[in-house]
């Protein structure tokens, strides 16, 4: 067993260098969420088990925390956007694998130069660095406004929805948008992904798994074979379900969708499928189709236990101070049929959504 580090570092070159000292001297690492509290920070070194930490004063031994394999290059928790967040076991391994496809895929004809603007206690944010520190991309340091990177030279970005729409992205050679759903229009230069913390980051892009990936659907289910898969729980072994070519190798993802002709559609987690009325229905879907409604700023769905109905859904809109019951009835209706119209419209200051952009859709019940 070796130690874990936890890196307390702000976004930013200091951060980059540690990340090359832990690589370089293969120290297994996790990295803490400067946004959260001191406080906070002391739940996920415990919940990562770090036995050691270092910030800008240096680095202590914690007098806890639990080693890992040799073999183990980074801890990370998972968005906890469907619940509470797990401690994921990534070997270098699959570190790697995950810089090169990336690398591989979006390169031209010289190394990226990718403009950091994720927080690195997330996969997403986290793999924009790996790239440079595992592989041959460039980091641009020193660039607040990311709508002002290529002018400085940056030619790569991964963002979030909320990024997408405040910013223009229109100078990179490419924008990866993770997250939450994407918007129905979306520029050329964008490519949507789809990955979690357990697939080492983005695994299909534009609805295409990357070079080595294999994503199927069992029983509606996607699931996935990856070399950029991770090992390991920290609370247990990696789960596993049979495929159709007979292995059972693959990991069930929770993420319901589909892959037809090698194209990957993605309907949404599992677990917040909303039964109401006896149809079914994928709050994502909804979300999308209440998102073009001028005024909305942003929306979230769930569906709430109901005596009648089995579950009325519910709509929370961030919107412009105007009410839109009328029209949010309509284009529920339209878009999808008349069981999608929520049965309750809630007006509220702000969605709960992790730190890349997904909806807590666990908190939503605090909006009551």
């Amino acid at each position: 067993m070796t130690s874990l580090l936890a890196l307390d570092f702000e976004l930013g070159p200091d951060l980059e260098r540690a990340l090359r000292e832990a690589v370089e001297a293969e120290e297994a690492f996790c990295v803490l969420d400067r946004r959260l509290s001191a406080r906070r920070r002391l739940d996920q070194i415990s919940q990562l088990g770090a036995t050691h930490v270092r910030d800008r004063h240096g680095r202590r031994a914690l007098g806890e925390g639990t080693g890992v394999d040799a073999e183990i290059g980074l801890v990370m928790l998972t968005s906890g956007s469907s619940g509470s967040p797990k401690a994921v076991e990534l070997t270098w391994e699959a570190l790697r694998a995950s810089a090169t496809l990336t690398q591989s895929t979006l390169r031209g004809d010289r190394p990226p130069i990718w403009l950091p603007c994720l927080p690195a206690a997330h996969i997403g944010g986290l793999a924009v660095l790996l790239r440079a520190v595992l592989s041959d991309a460039q980091i641009l340091w020193g660039v607040d406004d990311l709508g002002v990177g290529p002018s400085f030279g940056a030619t790569h970005v991964s963002v979030v929805r909320a990024q997408l729409t405040r910013h223009d992205v229109s100078g990179y050679a490419k924008v990866l948008l993770g997250g939450a759903a994407p918007p129905t229009a979306l520029p050329d230069n964008v490519l949507t992904t789809w990955g979690m913390t357990e697939t080492g980051s983005g695994i299909v892009y534009n609805a295409k798994p990357l070079p080595g990936v294999d994503v199927t659907s069992v029983d509606g289910q996607l699931c996935v074979r990856s070399p950029t898969l991770f090992r390991s729980y920290r609370s247990g072994p990696r789960p596993t379900t049979l495929g159709p070519d007979g292995r059972g190798d693959w990991f069930p993802t929770g993420d319901a969708g589909d892959v037809v002709d090698g194209k990957v559609s993605v309907r949404g987690r599992l677990g917040f499928l909303i039964n109401t009325g006896g149809e079914k229905l994928w709050p994502e879907e909804l979300e999308v189709a209440l998102a073009t409604i001028d005024g909305v700023r942003d929306v979230a769905v769930t569906g709430v236990d109901d005596p009648e109905w089995g579950q009325r859904v519910v709509a929370f809109i961030v919107g412009d101070g105007s009410r839109m019951d009328e029209t949010v009835l309509a284009v529920a209706t339209e878009r999808i049929g008349p069981w999608a119209k929520p049965k309750e419209i809630r007006y509220v200051a702000a969605i709960p959504r992790t730190g890349n952009g997904k909806i807590r859709r666990g908190d939503l019940a605090n909006l009551f």
